[in-house]
Parts: C-alpha cells; structure tokens; sequence
C-alpha cells in the first residue's frame, strides 16, 4: 500500500510511503491518501500528522504517470479537504518536499522540518502550473519573495530558509511532529475548527465571514467553554467534548 496509517496516543499518523519515486504521488496514492485523511476524521482523530517514508516527504507527483490536466483536478479536491478538516494537522517533512509535496505542506496547519528537508515548486522547469490556491498559500506561508523564486526561478531553499522565512513552526523529525499533535489534541475542538475558518476566510468575502460568525457564536456558547471556565477556577486540565 502506498499509504499507511497508524494511531498515535491523540490522532492519526499518515505516511506516504512511495521510496522507490521518493514519495511521488501518482492518481492511485493520491485517491488512497484522500481516503486515509477521510477515515481518520471519521474515526474521530483530534489531530493528523503527515509524513514520507525513508526520508523524503514527497518529491511532487509523478511525472512517468501524469497525462492531463485530470490528476490537477482531483489534487486541488483532495488539497482543499485537507486544508479545511476541523482538526489540527501537521506536516513533518524531511528531504525532498517539492511541487505536490509543497501543496500538501501548505494544505497542513503547521510544519515541522528537519535539517535536511529541501523546498521547490519547479514548475517552469516543466511548462506547469498550480493553481491559484496553491499560489496563495505558499505565498502567505513562505512569504511572497521566497514563493516568486522558486515558482519564477525554480529556486530551491533549504531547512534553514524554512526557519528563517516562518514556514517551519518546529524543527526536528517525526517525534518532534508528533508532539506537537499531542500538545493540539486536547484543546478545545470547536475553537481550533472555528479559528481555521477564520484563518482562510478573506474580509471582503460575506459568505466566508458569516461562516466564521457562527463558529464564534457557537464556540462562545459551548459546553465547552463552560467546562474551560471551570477548569481554570478548579486549577485542572480542561477535559473538551466538542460541543
């Protein structure tokens, strides 16, 4: 299987497990990720943590398969799924994280890399493009510079650049990811899917706001934060229910 999961103590680890393309995703790994990120939200996992296997998050799609425009279709469904699940998600990325392997970074909330993680989207050395999600995305992530040259000028940047430019949140390996996703699963459900709203709602849009409106409405008037409050006058841990 090109994809596997396991559980950790508060989510779903995914790995995409391709080593013979470097974690290249063809149409069949990309339709068993989607299906791997579905079933762990329906299994209730409070966080998801993606990675590569043998030391590469995943050098883009592969190309020995890619034909038309049909695979870029379903990868921007399955990318704007990822990019809205109410749960906290984290990449962990070591080696290669280029093209695909970028908008599956900025389809994550966060991103912990190692030192020998590598960054491009070299789609002029191709005749490519991605689309505009992906655009904007790396753009907010990795700040508009750094997402001009390695769009423009298929430069690729390093670990270093990552931490440097605000793209990474941690650096270190799997274990580092995955503490992290220990720390996110407990918090309160309701304001970390609300807060996600809010995060890629654009102010101009009504429809997008009014969505962040009833988030905040409904996180306000939750159990939750009503066991929050008491949580904090009893000097305990809260224990979140999502309601």
């Amino acid at each position: 299987m090109p994809i596997l999961t396991s559980a950790t103590d508060h989510g779903v680890l995914v790995t995409i497990d391709r080593r013979e393309r470097r974690n290249a995703l063809n149409l069949e790994a990309l339709e068993d990720l989607d299906a791997a990120v579905r079933a762990a939200v329906a299994g209730g996992a409070r966080s998801l943590v993606l990675t590569g296997a043998a030391g590469h998050f995943c050098a883009g799609a592969d190309l020995t398969e890619l034909e038309d425009i049909t695979f870029t279709r379903r990868l921007a469904q399955v990318l704007h799924h990822l990019a809205t699940l109410p749960i906290v998600t984290i990449a962990a990325i070591e080696g290669s994280c280029m093209g695909l392997g970028m908008q599956l970074a900025v389809a994550c909330d966060v991103r912990v890399v190692g030192d020998a993680a590598r960054f491009a989207v070299p789609v002029a050395k191709l005749g490519l493009m991605v689309d505009h999600w992906t655009i904007d995305r790396v753009s907010r992530f990795f700040g508009e510079g750094a997402a001009r040259a390695m769009v423009l000028a298929a430069e690729v940047l390093t670990a270093e650049d990552a931490w440097r430019l605000g793209f990474a949140q941690r650096r270190g390996g799997l274990d580092e990811a995955l503490a992290l996703a220990a720390q996110a699963a407990p918090l309160a459900p309701l304001s970390q899917a609300g807060s996600k709203i809010g995060f890629d709602a654009h102010v101009d849009n009504a429809e997008e706001g009014a969505r962040y409106r009833a988030a905040f409405e409904r996180a306000w008037g939750s159990a939750d934060l009503a066991e929050g409050q008491r949580a904090f006058g009893e000097r305990r841990a809260p224990v979140f229910q999502g309601r």
